[in-house]
């Protein structure tokens, strides 16, 4: 068992993993961003190409295929709202949960893509296995969360 980001789950989508319990705790949303300026310019419902840096291109392509748009994903790991300063790309998609880091870099956010939150996560197998030791922590986090 493991509390885990609704994030992390969706970007590697392993069907051994089970998820029975939306905590309802590390809420934010995962979003497209860009520079002020450009993002003023463009219209999203025109894209059919996009060049995006991100942590999360599984979740960053089917997002954008679902829309017939083509997304290059340039998979970068922490400052991800440096990129466009840097000429490496004109949007981003990241977790955003109040803004002031959007803001702080001057970009704006275009589109969400996503809720995100921490859920509680098992390993299939080892519950099916372990259900009688495992199906008491999952009814005490029920009953902390409802409490």
């Amino acid at each position: 068992m493991a509390f885990v980001g609704s994030d992390v789950l969706d970007e590697f989508n392993h069907s051994e993993v089970y998820s029975p319990i939306d905590l309802n705790t590390g809420k934010c949303r995962m979003v497209i961003a860009a520079e002020k300026e450009f993002a003023l310019k463009e219209d999203p419902r025109t894209w059919s190409h996009v060049r995006v840096a991100t942590k999360y291109p599984n979740i960053t392509k089917k997002h954008f295929e679902s829309r017939g748009v083509h997304a290059e994903c340039i998979k970068l790991n922490g400052a991800m709202e440096l990129a466009p300063s840097m000429g490496i790309c004109k949007r981003i998609v990241d977790l955003v949960e109040s803004g002031s880091t959007l803001i702080a870099n001057d970009l704006v956010e275009v589109e969400e893509i996503c809720q995100v939150s921490t859920r509680l996560a098992i390993n299939r197998s080892y519950m099916k296995i372990n259900s009688q030791t495992i199906q008491p922590w999952i009814d005490r986090v029920e009953e902390i969360i409802n409490e």
